[in-house]
């Protein structure tokens, strides 16, 4: 009796989940390690199945005598795209584009579609959410034309394989990976499965041809890219393509990137003429007025290596509520609670009474610490209702015990705001100093938050003057 059990438990089938490994006796639709839906799949007994091949068709190579020019950029005509790639487009290179529905990727990779071909390479364009009207009418509004560019409206993987072996493009941009589907694989397009044939097919071709291939991804709700995770570890490269949906700025940031950089950003306009890249992107996030306005301190962040100047808005209202209202937009609303307890039991600021409102300009997302000084400041000014200097900028990291803390590339972000015509900066203390400043500019160099409260909003009604550190 012990044996018959024994024997029927041995051939009881498992099962596994493709995306974390998680086994199971029954079979489940949503994975009890990762919870994710559809992954559990059915497994039996693993056995080696592949062989030795008969003949091997090329021998292995001293990596001294391998040919990397075959692997050299080839740019993309969009300098703010190559500059995110690390210089342009690898053959054979597979790169995966994903952002959220409506920020603008079919815009950028048909710009870039049209720039290839226009350079004198064929470019294949496949498409299965639009039909090829659709794209060509986006194609006229953006002037994104050219006679080597092909389009093809196609669900079928195998079909759309079947147009690549047949033009052998040098440049493929598949819109979107989720849409296409192979018959010989059950499951929906945009299934864990599909994804995965579909993937592994497009590289294949992608190596087998040479040909750089762009593939668009799917979003869900919480930003993470749509389906198995093992398509962002199957790709070269994995860009993000972020941006508010009632502004006109567009990040491009790599995740991954086997060929370059994963530290740089690039910056678009999106408009009704398409889309531009922004080379000097600073003047997006900064208020026009005629006079200096109390509640407004400029400062200087860092995308990837990119030093980018923005404008933090602080506005108090006096309230009668017993809790106020605490309203944050592009910034940390954690962060801002935090630095206004710090301004209150550091700086001597009454602000438990106060409505605040603080918002950068141009809808830009800030999360870097090296904007607390200037955060604190503005809501100071705010508080005083006393506009600060002029053409002054200011960064720094603010801990809870009020100290400014070094924030790195002190010496790239004033090299930046002199190149925009501010004057002045206020830079936490550092022991290796703020490096080369350039004629004409004034730094002065702060340890605490009330350091520089006094140095910018004195109690007195005699301003202090900047203390000039470096000229």
């Amino acid at each position: 009796m012990s044996t018959k059990t024994r024997t029927k438990t041995s051939r009881t089938p498992g099962y596994r989940c493709g995306e974390c490994g998680w086994t199971t006796v029954k079979w489940a639709g949503r994975c009890g390690e990762c919870q994710a839906w559809g992954t559990v799949e059915e497994i039996g007994q693993v056995t080696a199945r592949t062989t030795a091949a008969v003949s091997v068709a090329a021998p292995a190579q001293r990596i001294a005598d391998v040919d990397a020019s075959t692997a050299a950029y080839r740019p993309t005509g969009v300098e703010e795209m190559d500059r995110v790639l690390g210089g342009g487009l690898v053959p054979g290179a597979v790169i995966l584009v994903a952002g959220e529905p409506g920020v603008g990727k079919s815009t950028l990779l048909l710009d870039v579609a049209a720039r290839v071909a226009n350079s004198g390479s064929d470019v294949l364009y496949v498409t299965g959410e639009e039909s090829a009207a659709q794209v060509k009418l986006r194609a006229d509004r953006i002037h994104a034309t050219a006679d080597t560019l092909y389009l093809t409206a196609e669900s079928d993987l195998g079909t759309a394989l079947g147009h690549v072996e047949q033009l052998k493009p040098k440049l493929l941009i598949v819109d979107s990976v989720q849409t296409l589907s192979s018959s010989d694989v059950d499951g929906a397009a945009g299934g864990v499965t599909q994804v995965r044939e579909t993937a592994a097919s497009l590289i294949a071709a992608a190596k087998k041809y040479d040909m750089t291939t762009l593939l668009v991804g799917h979003v869900t709700k919480d930003g993470s890219i749509a389906g198995p995770r093992l398509l962002e570890h199957l790709v070269d490269v994995v860009c993000q393509f972020d941006g508010e949906r009632h502004s006109r700025l567009r990040l491009l940031r790599a995740a991954k990137n086997r060929y370059g950089p994963t530290d740089e950003v690039g910056c678009f306009d999106l408009t009704e003429g398409g889309i531009v890249g922004l080379a000097d992107p600073s003047g997006l996030f900064l208020s026009r007025t005629a006079e200096p306005v109390s509640g407004t301190c400029v400062t200087v962040t860092v995308e990837g290596r990119r030093p980018l100047v923005a404008e933090v808005q602080a506005l108090l209202a006096t309230t009668s509520n017993s809790q106020p209202r605490r309203a944050t937009s592009g910034l940390d609303s954690s962060r801002v609670s935090m630095l206004l307890a710090v301004l209150q039991q550091r700086g001597g600021y009454g602000l438990a009474g106060d409505d605040c409102y603080v918002a950068t300009v141009g809808g830009m997302k800030l999360s870097e610490p090296a904007i607390d000084l200037a955060v604190a400041l503005a809501l100071a000014s705010a508080k005083r209702n006393t506009p600060l200097k002029d053409r002054l900028i200011a960064f720094g990291e603010v801990g809870l015990a009020g100290e400014v803390r070094p924030v790195p590339g002190v010496n790239q972000r004033i090299q930046e705001a002199a190149r925009l015509g501010f004057k002045f900066a206020v830079v936490p203390k550092s022991p290796n100093g703020c490096g080369p400043i350039p004629k004409g500019f004034t730094v002065a160099e702060v340890s605490n938050l009330r350091e520089a409260l006094n140095l910018l909003l004195p109690e007195t009604e005699e301003r202090s003057v900047v203390t000039p550190i470096h000229r």
